[in-house]
């Protein structure tokens, strides 16, 4: 069953729109679903039905709704393209995190118990690795982050753990970067990274040209089975 919901700020002095996908029976656990700079598409929506089809609770919330709420960008098409990377130039971060702090609130009000993890992509990849540092999170994967190695000062409070998904041939995150991320994280005892050769950023999308079916798969293998370890 997928809903859509309004979600209310952790200061109380606003909402914003989430993308909801609820399993047949109980969830055994709820995952926040972060979304890439294209808003919540038929991609990110994708996401949070498998998710729930595997039986999880999903919410993806609408990060660019102070920006403009209820964005959907197509990342094969030029302009839209262009338009996601102007929105993504405005968005605060902090501001984001926080939003997700609240998605992630809101999914343990409604399951009453269970845990609470989060997944993102693109930006959301970058957003997962702050959301591991700086709120509840059970358990968190992020795909094709950009900029980790800027973040690698809040490593230590990553007290829950991370998955990393690393395309080694993403066009937003060059070999240094991806040098210092290992550097930093490889001997973090609740940090896994997976390098995938050869491979470039938006691999794992659900729809577009950007997909690569057979490392997609294989990532989302990995998740799956890190999130049935870690959130049950």
């Amino acid at each position: 069953m997928t809903a859509n919901t309004q979600i209310s700020t952790l200061d109380q002095d606003g909402e914003f729109a989430a993308y909801v996908a609820r399993p047949e029976s109980k969830p055994r656990a709820a995952i926040v679903v972060i979304q890439e700079i294209f808003g919540i598409n038929a991609g990110i929506r994708r996401k949070c039905d498998l998710l729930a089809e595997d039986g999880y609770l999903a919410v993806a919330p609408d990060l660019f709704w102070r920006l403009e709420p209820g964005i959907e960008l197509d990342p094969d098409i030029e302009p839209e393209f262009q338009r996601a990377l102007d929105l993504m130039g405005k968005f605060d971060q902090d501001m984001g995190v926080r939003d997700i702090e609240a998605a992630i609130e809101w999914a343990r009000d409604d399951m009453e118990e269970g845990k609470v993890g989060a997944v993102g992509y693109c930006l959301g990849g970058r957003l997962a690795y702050m959301t591991a540092a700086r709120t509840g999170s059970d358990a968190t994967v992020g795909y094709y982050g950009v900029g980790i190695d800027e973040l690698l000062r809040e490593k230590d409070a990553i007290a829950n753990p991370l998955m990393l998904h690393i395309p080694t041939e993403d066009g937003f995150v060059d070999k240094d970067t991806q040098k210092a991320m290992h550097e930093g994280l490889d001997d973090h005892p609740k940090v896994t990274l997976y390098d995938y050769e050869g491979l470039d950023h938006g691999f794992a999308t659900e729809f577009g040209e950007r997909r690569s079916e057979e490392a997609a798969q294989l990532a989302d293998k990995r998740t799956a089975e890190f999130f049935a370890k870690h959130l049950g």
